[in-house]
């Protein structure tokens, strides 16, 4: 049971009761707001929390930098922030959508505060929530695959990126998975390698029998739609690796399994850490998974949810216009 002075610590920084919302506070954010700004807004919003080091992989070219325009930020009441506990040392602010930022996407989008769907009470409910480290680990893994295609100018991308609830509205009543992605890659032959893919963030908290019954769902939504999308087990530990893939074996939809961050791989979660299941040799890139399944990209931009964030197009050392 989490003890009540940890609840405490995470909480310290999150205001238990929203600011009293004026017009003025709305249109003095709408001012001062950066489209770089606005980006970060609707990924927070988007995949419930990000941490100061996340976001600042994403959007800023230094820690500094970041920490300057995220404090300036939440005196604004865009954002909110709070620092989970941990028994040694300290771990980096994490941030959730504020108040005032709630009010200004919903303009942009043409709804009200209430119909967006945005509360303070549950925005920051995540802070003492035991799926936080799971949220954090799954965004972190489509961190470490934007940053990697950041460090490499040769079409590198990762094109999408869709948050647990966007893929719950569009597939959950076949299958839900952690998040989707649309990773591309450049091959040596001068094309491109572009995976589709479901995410299974395993944190070792569920059995490896149900674990291994996800893929009955994730058939049934290939056969529903025509489209079989390939599913990525990203695991916590090479045991339960080895003992997940004993009970896939040959799965009827494509199937790979990696550990989380191996240390002997510095690209991460895009690099020769994946095997396929069933199959035996040496571990495969990203990219690799895309020839062998011979996939192509099959999800339509266009059923995007609204606030759609695509960060290929998006460049962490620009954007510093805006009145601060």
């Amino acid at each position: 049971m989490t003890k009540p002075n940890k609840i405490v610590n995470r909480l310290r920084s999150a205001p238990l009761r929203p600011p009293r919302m004026t017009p003025e506070m709305i249109a003095d954010l709408a001012y001062r707001l950066t489209a770089r700004d606005r980006d970060l807004l609707t990924l927070v919003w988007e995949h419930r929390v990000l941490s100061t080091t996340q976001i600042t992989a994403l959007f800023f070219p230094t820690p500094e930098r970041a920490r300057q325009r995220l404090n300036r930020l939440r005196q604004l009441h865009a954002l909110l922030r709070f620092r989970p506990w941990t028994p040694i040392g300290s771990k980096p602010w994490h941030w959730v959508l504020g108040p005032t930022g709630a009010h200004v996407l919903a303009i942009e989008h043409g709804q009200t505060p209430s119909a967006f769907g945005y509360r303070q009470d549950i925005a920051t409910a995540i802070a003492v929530s035991p799926r936080l480290g799971h949220q954090i680990g799954v965004n972190d893994f489509f961190v470490n695959l934007h940053a990697h295609a950041q460090n490499h100018d040769d079409g590198t991308s990762l094109e999408q990126w869709w948050s647990e609830h966007r893929c719950a509205a569009l597939w959950g009543d076949l299958a839900r998975p952690d998040a989707f992605g649309r990773w591309t890659e450049p091959c040596t032959d001068g094309t491109a390698a572009t995976l589709d893919f479901f995410l299974e963030h395993d944190t070792g908290t569920e059995t490896l029998s149900r674990v291994a019954g996800k893929l009955g769902g994730y058939a049934d939504l290939a056969e529903a739609t025509g489209t079989t999308t390939p599913v990525l087990f990203w695991l916590p530990s090479t045991k339960r690796e080895t003992n997940l893939r004993r009970l896939l074996g040959t799965p009827e939809i494509p199937v790979a399994t990696a550990v989380h961050t191996p240390i002997n791989s510095p690209d991460g979660p895009a690099g020769a850490v994946w095997q396929p299941a069933g199959a035996t040799g040496p571990r495969r890139r990203l990219r690799d998974l895309a020839d062998i399944w011979d996939t192509v990209p099959r999800h339509d931009p266009a059923t995007r949810l609204p606030a759609a964030h695509d960060l290929a197009a998006h460049d962490p050392a620009t954007d510093d216009s805006g009145v601060w």
